[in-house]
């Protein structure tokens, strides 16, 4: 999406601005390969959230929020439109006072327009938070509304965790004391919306920048609280040492991996939407093969299949080319820059500044062209006398009204009233659906992120279509006016590969099969009692070392599943860095897909992690699967390429053999032939034993 005018654009936020234009802000880096210069919070805007043009920065080359030291990045930023003005929330690097380098902190600056002038706020929002000699990551801030109207802020990275601290009512400082919803080593970059009476947190997971090897991806769980407890798909919370995680999106093969750090949006139709940046392999780095990477920004469509949201229902990452994009117009839309001439009944109304206002009394202004079928009708509106008069749509023989003080729902006799904390006094968005008989109508910050303040539904008695129109009673200010057909849900998951018939195995329930070779043997791993036993070896693959073992086996030709039971009892929350046991698709010591549980720090994960040569020199990075248990089941999943010849290794884990998470795909060349192994290794203390129950190979369908 930021090719037209970036070649870089990374950690992306987005607002639609009340001009109608939807507004994207990058993290400080360079745009473009060759130009050396860091932009501070680059913007750009776009009519169609697919066509991107560059509009600025920001801040100047000199203008860093006060507390900032002399040299400070600003990282990751965030932006809401609270009550009448944009607020951006940053991830600043370097703060005074203290005398540690990365003593991160969240800074803030209002503007009038999507565009600026940001004004810089005197204090960090949240403070930089001391750990012994370090500081914790005080990073990537994503803010939320509740219903409530009470404001909180989510901020936190791989040190210390994910947090969440209630805001004051402008958004600009700290109330109470920050609650912990996610397990530190694990998580960054979080995100959080409220769907069908649950907040989801979504998070990026694995290093975002590590190449080649970059393995970054999107995780979610939920909770009924904004503070938590957050849980994932299976019920495993975020907060526990094997912490959960329902992957979101993944990398699937194609060009792009590392995807993550992401922002969401609804489109005119109410179809979802991710943005997010990903690394293009071939091209991993800004410049050169080393230093900054290369994260252009990317747009794809975001499903809810059974209550969890994911990118593309699975599929993954698209490269835009044939994929559908976002309703940014609707068969009735309404910007208000000219007359009235598209509207009946328009006495006492005018347009102003680019919207439309009402003055006094009740009037309707009636679109000349009808509504019908399952559409989603939306307004941005202003209810310029505090306290006074409402605002809303008619639709058919139905109304919806925003007042100072709720939402309310009228069709025939039936009518439903909800409140509306804070009113709208400042400009609100309210959109409507109707599906079938079914009216549902919600508001929230003129901004579109999602993250609702009211919302309202009931069933019809009466016609809901032919008109449709702006209904005033009393002062009311309008804009963005549009009707789109409603977008039919995803509602059934991408496929993902199945085992068919058994091509090969070895149950371990006699002496080691003669199938199996070693890359320097280790004696002390023994078959006996129907599982191989192997003690974790104080040595690794990883790196230029190469001193462990690995046992091979020559997979069946074509497609096919390799599955292992491996039980590695590491305990909990322990240090044992980096124990492990599990999978490899192994080519050489330097070229390996590895997917293992491991002990990483206090947690407790399944890494697929991927090394290989690059510009003379070894990468290496890892990709995040599910939570491990005790005994966790692994799949390696391998297709040939039929465009490219490229082997995809698409990795997966289970805690119970039976439901299984699927990750990411690493991919080896044409002309490789890639073997499957054991590993078990990663650091010999304390002691323990790799138990791996049996090694089988399926036909995948």
């Amino acid at each position: 999406m930021s090719a037209g005018f970036a070649d870089t654009f990374a950690d992306p936020a987005v607002v639609r601005g009340l001009d109608g234009y939807w507004y994207s802000y990058g993290t400080s880096d360079p745009l473009r390969e060759g130009e050396g210069k860091h932009h501070r919070l680059p913007i750009a805007r776009s009519s169609d959230l697919v066509k991107w043009t560059y509009v600025g920065d920001a801040f100047g080359e000199n203008e860093l929020p006060p507390y900032a030291e002399q040299g400070s990045m600003l990282w990751a930023p965030d932006v809401r439109y609270l009550d009448g003005r944009y607020v951006m929330y940053f991830s600043v690097t370097n703060t005074t006072g203290n005398p540690h380098q990365w003593d991160y902190s969240i800074g803030a600056a209002t503007a009038p327009t999507p565009t600026g002038p940001w004004t810089h706020q005197s204090a960090p929002v949240v403070a930089p938070r001391p750990s012994g000699n370090s500081f914790w990551n005080t990073i990537d801030p994503a803010q939320f509304t509740d219903m409530d109207g009470r404001r909180y802020l989510y901020f936190g990275g791989f040190f210390g965790g994910l947090w969440v601290t209630e805001l004051s009512a402008d958004g600009l400082r700290t109330v109470g004391q920050p609650t912990q919803v996610a397990i530190d080593n694990k998580f960054e970059g979080s995100y959080v919306v409220r769907r069908d009476g649950y907040y989801y947190l979504l998070a990026s997971s694995a290093n975002c920048c590590a190449g080649p090897t970059t393995g970054y991806s999107v995780l979610a769980g939920r909770a009924t609280s904004p503070r938590g407890p957050f849980v994932d798909k299976d019920g495993q919370p975020l907060l526990a040492s094997r912490a959960g995680g329902t992957p979101v999106v993944n990398q699937n093969g194609n060009r792009w991996i590392g995807v993550g750090h992401h922002a969401q949006l609804t489109d005119l139709s109410g179809q979802d939407w991710m943005l997010y940046h990903g690394i293009d392999r071939e091209d991993p780095f800004l410049d050169g093969t080393s230093g900054i990477n290369e994260r252009p920004m990317l747009l794809d469509r975001l499903d809810w299949i059974d209550g969890w949201p994911v990118v593309r229902a699975g599929a993954g990452p698209s490269d835009r080319a044939g994929e559908a994009s976002p309703v940014t117009r609707g068969s009735l839309d309404e910007r208000f820059g000219g007359d009235l001439s598209g509207w009946r009944g328009a006495d006492g109304w005018t347009t102003r500044d680019g919207h439309v206002r009402h003055a006094a009394g009740r009037s309707t202004l009636t679109a000349k062209r009808g509504v019908g079928g399952d559409f989603r009708a939306e307004t941005d509106l202003r209810l310029p006398d505090q306290g006074a008069g409402a605002g809303g749509v008619r639709i058919g023989g139905a109304t919806v009204m925003v007042s100072a003080n709720g939402l309310t729902v009228t069709a025939g006799r039936a009518q439903r009233t909800v409140a509306l904390p804070g009113g709208a006094g400042s400009w609100r968005n309210l959109a409507v659906t109707v599906k079938g008989r079914t009216i549902s109508a919600q508001v929230t910050s003129a901004d579109r992120l999602g993250d609702p303040q009211a919302t309202a539904r009931l069933d019809s008695p009466v016609p809901l279509s032919g008109t449709f129109g702006l209904v005033a009673e009393g002062a009311a200010d309008f804009d963005n006016v549009s009707v789109a057909a409603l977008a039919k849900p995803v509602t059934r998951p991408a496929p993902m590969p199945q085992p068919g018939r058994l091509l090969d195995s070895d149950e371990f329930d006699a002496q080691e099969d003669s199938a199996w070779e070693w890359v320097r043997k280790d004696a002390n791993a023994r078959v006996s009692d129907g599982a191989l036993r192997w003690p974790v070896q104080g040595a690794d693959l990883v790196g230029t070392g190469n001193t462990a073992s690995v046992l091979l086996r020559t997979p069946p030709e074509g497609d096919y599943i390799a599955e292992t039971k491996v039980t590695l009892d590491l305990g909990e929350d322990a240090i044992r860095n980096y124990q492990q046991a599990g999978l490899v698709a192994y080519v050489s010591d330097d070229d390996f897909a590895r997917l293992s549980q491991v002990a990483i720090w206090n947690t407790r994960q399944v890494e697929y992690g991927r090394e290989l040569p690059f510009a003379d020199r070894l990468s290496y990075g890892g990709n995040i699967v599910g939570p491990p248990a005790k005994t966790t089941w692994l799949r390696l999943a391998h297709h040939v390429d039929p465009a490219n010849g490229e082997h995809e290794f698409r990795a997966a884990s289970s805690r119970d053999g039976k439901t299984w998470t699927w990750g990411g795909v690493w991919t080896f060349p044409k002309g490789k032939t890639p073997r499957i192994g054991l590993v078990a290794q990663g650091g010999a203390q304390p002691a323990v034993n790799a138990e791996f129950d049996y090694v089988r190979f399926y036909r995948s369908r």
